[in-house]
């Protein structure tokens, strides 16, 4: 495979090429057999970050990061033990290697314990570089300053309501890594996300409100212009002036795309195995069980070209696959690694690490459909606090948005408080919106509950 033009960026940007991490991840896994270990995993990876704020067209901060690490799981058995620096040379590797061994020798052996089984990994076959996940950001530090100002002068040109800036930042964030274990797995690749934020205050003295908005992709091309970033933000800051509290009632709850995706990290959570076979989750044996309303289609895409949360391979180097999470409200899968699957006595679903490209398919229309299909209600757009008992599905957090009124918005809300149980939540969810954000791994619309507590006045 001839190297792409962004490979050949990557090796300019790095301070060293990708081909130098695979050195370093086959010396230490000969290094670790060659010191007794039985098995050994290697994690090798690089990365570096510019950061440059303004605050009211100000420079506030001009940040860089560059950092390193070599992370060395090994196994005596099924005694385990990890160790990592950020030493490359060889004495540093040589004295990881063995720290993880002494940690191994004082560890109490686990019968799950060790790597995936060798048929499950993944191969170069697959084509570990072909899913588009590196676009470098060639941007100085002066175009940056230039973008984030653009971004807040557009901001406050909306209304001189908007009276302050909590700042605007554009921000670079590139790495590239190779995993490889004993058993013959080994991949890597460089990737990139940025980013451009902005954050608002409205109003002034005691009826001010603030609210914010960003863009993030892993193709700068993809971000929103820095200019209509900022006028959304302010537009959403102007929004939530004359906020008021409402009485204590049960209504239906939207909960704008953001923040549903935040419901269904709550699924996820659940349906981990750390959580499942702790029996610290309300969802303990829900496989083939209705959770979701009918209307709840749950997709997991690894796969998907140039998105957030693509990959090949887990964290244990298990190959990823297309499948069905939920369908028709049903669970048909959890998220388990290779070591949470053994607790469980089942095999591993490639999420060592975490879940990939969730899509959660519409049931409904657009954010305007949504409001009239809830009619009346709270439409929620801020979410405070961190009320989830995931032990028996109680939900309680802080929360600010706006009332609903015949299918229209009639005023924002603030300092209430919305409480269910995720159960019901799951079970009661009336439409999902077609007005999809890909800010990360679940790519959902808005999500309506039925019915929910609103603790308000």
């Amino acid at each position: 495979m001839s190297p792409s033009p962004s490979s050949a960026v990557a090796e300019s940007r790095f301070s060293q090429p990708l081909a130098s991490l695979w050195d370093f991840a086959q010396r230490v896994l000969a290094l670790a057999k060659e010191s007794g270990a039985s098995d050994c995993e290697v994690d090798v990876s690089e990365g570096f970050g510019q950061s440059v704020s303004v605050r009211c067209g100000a420079v506030e901060t001009i940040e860089y990061n560059r950092d390193k690490g070599i992370g060395v799981t090994v196994y005596l058995g099924q005694h385990k033990g990890h160790a990592s620096t950020s030493d490359f040379s060889a004495a540093a590797v040589r004295d990881t290697v063995e720290a993880a061994l002494n940690i191994a020798r004082f560890t109490a052996a686990d019968p799950c314990a060790g790597l995936a089984d060798a048929n499950l990994l993944a191969t170069p076959a697959q084509g570990f570089a072909e899913l588009d996940l590196y676009h470098p950001w060639l941007i100085s530090v002066d175009a940056a300053i230039d973008a984030a100002q653009r971004c807040e002068q557009a901001a406050f040109a909306v209304s001189p309501q908007v009276t302050n800036s909590e700042g605007a930042t554009v921000s670079i964030q590139e790495g590239q890594f190779v995993s490889a274990n004993s058993a013959g797995f080994m991949g890597g690749y460089p990737t990139s996300r940025h980013y451009i934020s902005c954050s608002l205050i409205a109003g002034k003295d005691e009826a001010m409100q603030r609210d914010d908005w960003y863009s993030t992709a892993r193709d700068a091309q993809q971000i929103a212009a820095p200019e209509a970033i900022g006028d959304y933000a302010a537009r959403r800051a102007l929004a939530r002036l004359g906020a008021r509290k409402i009485k204590t009632c049960k209504v239906p709850v939207l909960f704008e795309a953001p923040l549903a995706a935040s419901l269904i990290g709550n699924f996820v959570h659940a349906a981990s195995g750390g959580s499942l076979y702790r029996k610290t989750s309300f969802l303990v044996d829900s496989l083939g069980q209705q959770i979701f309303s009918k209307r709840v289609r749950i997709s997991e895409r690894p796969h998907l070209r140039g998105a957030l949360a693509s990959s090949f391979f887990d964290s244990d180097g298990v190959a990823t696959r297309d499948r069905e999470v939920v369908v028709d409200g049903v669970v048909q899968g959890y998220f388990l690694s290779a070591y949470t699957a053994r607790k469980l006595g089942m095999q591993t679903t490639g999420n060592g690490g975490g879940s990939h490209n969730l899509i959660v398919h519409p049931s409904h229309g657009d954010f305007c459909a949504m409001l009239e299909e809830m009619g009346r209600g709270l439409l929620v757009t801020e979410l405070l606090g961190q009320g989830v008992n995931y032990v028996n599905g109680d939900y309680s957090r802080g929360a600010a948005g706006y009332w609903v009124e015949g299918g229209k918005i009639v005023h924002p809300v603030e300092e209430v408080t919305i409480a269910g149980n995720l159960r019901d939540m799951f079970a009661h969810v009336a439409a999902v919106g077609s007005d999809v954000l890909m800010r990360g791994s679940k790519q959902v619309g808005s999500i309506l509950v039925e019915q929910m507590k609103v603790a308000g006045s």
